[in-house]
């Protein structure tokens, strides 16, 4: 890899780390679900009227959108404004590569094989043990709802996996338009028309700013720029930068707000994101087919979609 596009894959991630800090200040000045919806919105608005149309069929964004914008982003922020640390949020959602890989392995017959299983559980048991450090200073509903939103990552994984967007900021900026409405109509159901109508008064600069970094920095920019790394190198070269993501989110929340970070909370990352690399960059073991009946020849099966375009190879950003 060039080295200006080093430093690019390097900025992504950085942008992509700080995001978890900007979205704690949003959440000062705004509820939730309309924060979310709010993100969305100016990230799709005027992107998609200069993207062209989209490059998949309609099942695929509505799929992706649900997923991922109203189930992951929207249970993040709600986990996070219930208590949850922007750091360990940072790190914890990354369980997600995990999610994928089993989600994968049920619907799409991918079996993980032995090096895989291992990192899922080396993986697995830096959430546990983020768990019992966070236990009595990050309320375990918050927690909870994040590994939910890991799990509604990956299944927006596995869908984008079966939709092989040829383009991945198209993609992106059409699914942005579908979590809009159903993030609005929650918010206006849970959080009450008061609530955002307060916030949308009482709109300062800091408001404005934590939306604009949001929507154009960490979606726009983040996954515009890692599709364009990932139309000139292969997936390897570049998922593996990926795993800088919790190490930006946790500095900055340990820089700008003084999230404290323990030797447990040490132990925690180390074992979650060695875990995550080596289930991410290690090869699934090809789907089992049957063997061929003997009165009829054996035929190949079809070639599997490119992976340089699919999630897994950039489904550890956020």
């Amino acid at each position: 890899m060039r080295p200006a596009h080093t430093a690019l894959a390097v900025g992504v991630t950085a942008v992509l780390g700080v995001n978890f800090v900007v979205i704690d200040v949003g959440l000062g000045h705004f509820p939730p679900l309309l924060l979310s919806a709010l993100r969305f919105l100016v990230a799709a608005v005027p992107a998609v009227f200069f993207v062209g149309r989209p490059k998949v069929a309609w099942k695929w964004i509505i799929g992706v959108g649900l997923a991922l914008g109203v189930a992951k982003f929207g249970l993040l922020f709600i986990g996070m404004d219930r208590g949850m640390p922007p750091g360990l949020a940072s790190l914890v959602l990354q369980i997600q590569a995990v999610f994928t890989v089993l989600i994968a392995a049920v619907f799409l017959r991918e079996r993980p094989g032995g090096v895989r299983i291992a990192g899922m559980t080396i993986a697995l048991a830096g959430i546990g043990v983020a768990a019992v450090d966070r236990g009595a200073s990050a309320p375990v509903s918050a927690f909870s709802l994040v590994i939910v939103a890991a799990a509604c990552w990956g299944v927006s994984n596995v869908l984008t996996r079966k939709a092989a967007p040829p383009d991945a900021f198209n993609f992106m900026i059409w699914v942005s338009t579908v979590p809009v409405l159903p993030l609005l109509a929650l918010s206006l159901v849970f959080e009450g028309p008061g609530a955002s109508a307060a916030a949308l008064r009482g709109l300062d600069w800091g408001g404005v700013g934590s939306v604009l970094f949001i929507a154009w920095g960490a979606t726009v920019f983040g996954f515009g720029a890692w599709g364009y790394l990932l139309r000139r190198y292969p997936a390897s070269s570049v998922a593996p930068f990926s795993l800088l993501v919790p190490f930006f989110g946790m500095s900055s929340a340990a820089l700008l707000l003084g999230e404290r970070i323990t030797p447990l909370g040490w132990v925690s990352a180390a074992l979650l994101v060695g875990g995550i690399a080596v289930t991410s960059l290690s090869r699934a073991a090809p789907p089992d087919t049957p063997a061929p009946a003997p009165e009829a020849p054996a035929t190949p099966p079809p070639p599997e979609p490119s992976a340089s375009r699919t999630p897994s190879s950039a489904r550890s950003v956020g």
